[in-house]
């Protein structure tokens, strides 16, 4: 599909890195013109670079996604400069971990004001205008924490099945006006989340080895960016990225006891003392 996305504009938020840095190279590939919005502008200019070189037409814009008011802007000028958004890829995300008792409330809000609150604003601010139009497709990045939620991870987990629950509501009501709505969930993608989620408790002192099985295990983020494609052109309602993302969508759906039993189990291996 070398020009599938052409003369289409997509917007991609987190796009200085991983996932989001990936799928943005592939919806350049396939044709789309894009904007590109993140908070790091030295990771933003990576990867226009990248694009330009390859021809893409790119813009960037540095955005908290967190902060409704900057989002509400930032869909004024893009509205006025291109239009209605064809492609809304809701990426940007963080992620702490940690027993419950653990993490502080901070991070909670911290979590929740870009994982959940972050996608809220992107469909917020574009939607609008998809649905009078009647055209368009929104993409938001959850995990397979959004339906398999593992010991010590509670704020993220949450963060990632709120999301699911509001695309699953959203993409019926926007059915309606014929726009798409899905959800990607991504299992084991080595990028750089993991060296940079705030971990608390004894969860802290894995950090240095979950990077290192994240990074062994080298399964990219442009299998992500080719879901989201796969998302986009078959109008998918959820997209689990790797296998053991796939393999958790079964579980939790066709074995649940099965799956709460092995859960508990191998946390309470993990509190057992050495």
């Amino acid at each position: 599909m070398p020009n599938a996305f052409a003369n289409q504009h997509a917007l991609i938020t987190g796009a200085g890195s991983g996932i989001g840095r990936a799928t943005a190279l592939l919806l350049g590939q396939l044709g789309a013109n894009l904007t590109l919005c993140d908070r790091n502008p030295v990771a933003l200019q990576e990867t226009a670079d990248l694009l330009t070189t390859k021809g893409t037409r790119v813009d960037q814009e540095i955005v908290d996604v967190s902060d409704w008011t900057a989002m509400q802007a930032l869909a004024d000028r893009i509205h006025a400069r291109h239009g209605t958004l064809d492609v809304l890829v809701n990426n940007a995300g963080v992620g702490t971990a940690g027993p419950f008792l653990d993490t502080p409330i901070e991070d909670w809000q911290w979590v929740m004001g870009i994982n959940l609150m972050g996608v809220v604003h992107g469909c917020k601010a574009f939607g609008a205008r998809m649905a009078a139009d009647k055209r368009g497709h929104i993409v938001n990045i959850a995990s397979a924490a959004g339906y398999y939620a593992a010991s010590d991870m509670s704020a993220y987990s949450a963060s990632k099945h709120a999301v699911m629950g509001l695309t699953e509501s959203l993409r019926l009501e926007m059915a309606v006006h014929g726009v798409g709505v899905s959800a990607i969930c991504p299992g084991v993608i080595n990028t750089n989340i993991v060296a940079a989620t705030r971990m608390h408790g004894s969860t802290a002192k894995s950090q240095d080895k979950l990077v290192a099985i994240y990074q062994k295990r080298n399964y990219g983020p442009e299998h992500v960016a080719e879901a989201v494609v796969s998302a986009i052109t078959g109008n998918r309602a959820v997209v689990p990225v790797s296998p053991e993302a796939w393999a958790l969508y079964a579980g939790k759906r066709l074995l649940p006891g099965v799956m709460d039993a092995m859960q508990r189990t191998a946390w309470f291996r993990k509190l057992k003392p050495s």
